[in-house]
């Protein structure tokens, strides 16, 4: 994708914009393979570090991707809950995207550092989006068991 695409635009969130191109398959490529190497140990390590990952979450500053911290703080409670034994009705897989997804985000050296202007999260709400998309079911029953609002969290703008 050129930089400066999503400018060109309007309107157009991440995946929007990578579906238009013909990306979306190499989003979800690029996070079944990072979601492959999420290993237990990797999982309780990310575990281990989530209060301070939803504090620096929260901090995200990013008006184009206006569901963006939703989303991961979403993503962090299912980890969370996955990891404390509260919730074991997901497929691993979906626990594995979802901790690759919070790893991604923290990086700030990523496809897009997170200091670029305007731009800088838009790799992060790509790989985010493209899980909650690929898992949208079993995440929509997670919240529906813990009385959250999908719509709060929805890839849909």
């Amino acid at each position: 994708m050129q930089a400066g695409c999503e400018a060109n635009i309007p309107g157009l969130f991440p995946l929007e914009i990578l579906r238009s191109l013909g990306a979306m398959p190499e989003v979800l490529k690029f996070v079944h393979n990072g979601a492959s190497k999420i290993t237990p140990q990797i999982l309780a390590g990310v575990h281990h570090k989530l209060p301070l990952l939803k504090v620096e979450f929260t901090q995200i500053n990013a008006p184009k991707y206006p569901h963006l911290v939703d989303q991961l703080e979403f993503l962090a409670d299912v980890v969370e809950d996955y990891a404390e034994n509260a919730d074991k009705e997901l497929p691993y897989f979906a626990i594995a995207s979802a901790v690759f997804s919070l790893i991604y985000a923290h990086r700030q050296f990523d496809l897009i550092p997170d200091d670029v202007p305007e731009l800088g999260h838009a790799d992060d709400s790509s790989v985010v989006r493209a899980v909650l998309m690929e898992y949208e079911r079993a995440f929509e029953s997670y919240a529906a068991r813990h009385g959250m609002k999908w719509s709060k969290i929805t890839v849909k703008p």
